[in-house]
């Protein structure tokens, strides 16, 4: 099914007899927060529609990541979600998300490609099926940015390495015009300068991957080189959000005219409106990446809990109280991304867009003090006037039925409103 899906979506963005406005793309969902996957896996065992679910490098690697996940771990527990919510397997295609040495990059550059091969093998072994190539980064001794011929050259070794372990099973993705896995780092947001990709910059990248794949694996592999990573001119930083402007990436639509068997993946898509998701699909960026903009959904929707907790029991416990402390002991995921005075980075931890409190809900801390808030609300019968208050959207899908009265279908039903704009964006009515 994945080849098959994939090269449809290619198809399409190339098919002449094919308006804009009929194109399809196809959602990424990069997270590993059980509550996000639930709630993609739940909306594709509903919809009968695939699901691709993403882990990046430093989330997920052979060395266990920051989640302490290697990639057969992370695969086993979408397949044990999807089992309970009733989504089938062959409706999920699994990716991996800027393979390559960045996790290692503070190594020596041989040492940092040996460790990014056995990791791209472990995403390969494990049944991964999109695999996104990305060694543009400078490992120690070597400039931040590396030039197209050596990041064609590691992207094909790695690509070598999957082969060897999966032949034929993949389709790849090239190219990086963004930050680093994680998002944008620095103090203050410096987004007024974001400018889409040029086109002779992204046809020199395709190119140069080109030249190597064809010569070092051959005219298969190269044709599973399904995409290439390109800045159309969207990004989100602590505080704000800079939308898709088509006129400004015109030029670089046109070039996927040159382009033929290829689409545009766009990544840091959050926070768009459905709108401009839409048009993003119709200009020929048919892959469209999302995860904080989940993690930042539940994340409001557990605070907006805790707040109707507070109503119902004055002096209650703090959910915010308990992950101000949890950041505030491990300040490593927020410091480089978060500035300002002491009150101004209290509220950018909890509530910027960056949504650097995702790397958070995994501690033990976080997860009893969510496991309290859910059976503290599952008693409490969550009364009608106080959803209007604290959840108005969702407590009307509540009052209807269409939500069950649990705290947990209610933080599923706050995620599942992101997804449900990606849906609509991908596939036209």
């Amino acid at each position: 099914m994945s080849l098959a899906l994939f090269r449809a979506l290619v198809a399409q963005a190339h098919d002449p007899s094919l308006t804009r406005a009929a194109r399809v793309g196809l959602a990424s969902v990069c997270s590993a927060h059980p509550l996000v996957l639930e709630a993609a896996l739940a909306r594709a065992g509903r919809t009968g529609c695939p699901v691709l679910i993403e882990a990046t490098c430093n989330q997920v690697n052979q060395e266990g990541g920051y989640t302490g996940m290697t990639p057969a771990d992370f695969r086993d527990m979408v397949w044990r979600i999807a089992e309970e919510t009733g989504c089938p397997r062959d409706l999920i295609l699994l990716g991996g998300d800027h393979l390559g040495p960045n996790p290692w990059k503070a190594l020596p550059p041989d040492e940092a490609m040996r460790r990014a091969e056995a990791m791209i093998a472990a995403y390969a072994e494990a049944g991964f099926v999109k695999l996104h190539l990305d060694a543009s980064m400078g490992c120690r001794g070597e400039p931040a940015v590396l030039p197209d011929d050596v990041v064609a050259a590691r992207a094909c070794a790695l690509a070598a390495r999957a082969e060897a372990v999966a032949p034929g099973r993949a389709v790849y993705v090239v190219g990086t015009e963004v930050p680093v896995p994680g998002g944008v780092s620095g103090g203050s947001d410096h987004l007024a300068d974001l400018v889409p990709t040029a086109p002779d910059a992204a046809l020199r990248t395709l190119a140069a991957h080109e030249a190597v794949f064809r010569g070092a694996l051959g005219d298969d592999v190269w044709s599973r080189v399904i995409a290439l990573v390109v800045q159309p001119g969207v990004e989100f930083g602590a505080r704000e959000v800079v939308n898709y402007d088509r006129e400004a990436a015109r030029s670089l639509v046109a070039a996927l005219d040159e382009m033929p068997g290829r689409v545009f993946e766009a990544h840091s898509t959050d926070y768009q409106p459905e709108t401009a998701l839409r048009a993003l699909v119709e200009d020929g960026f048919a892959l469209l990446k999302v995860g904080p903009g989940l993690t930042f959904a539940l994340r409001e929707a557990l605070y907006a809990l805790d707040a109707l907790r507070a109503a119902l029991c004055p002096g209650s416990e703090s959910l915010r109280e308990t992950m101000e402390q949890v950041m505030i002991g491990a300040p490593g995921h927020w410091t480089s991304h978060y500035a300002g005075s002491p009150g101004q980075q209290i509220m950018l931890r909890h509530y910027g867009y960056s949504d650097r409190i995702r790397y958070y809900w995994p501690s033990p801390a976080a997860e009893a003090a969510v496991g309290r808030l859910f059976a503290d609300l599952e008693k409490s019968g969550l009364p009608d006037v106080l959803l209007r208050q604290f959840l108005p959207e969702v407590g009307a899908r509540v009052r209807s039925g269409a939500v069950a009265r649990t705290p947990r279908a209610i933080v599923l039903a706050a995620i599942d409103f992101v997804l449900e704009d990606y849906a609509r964006a991908c596939v036209p009515s």
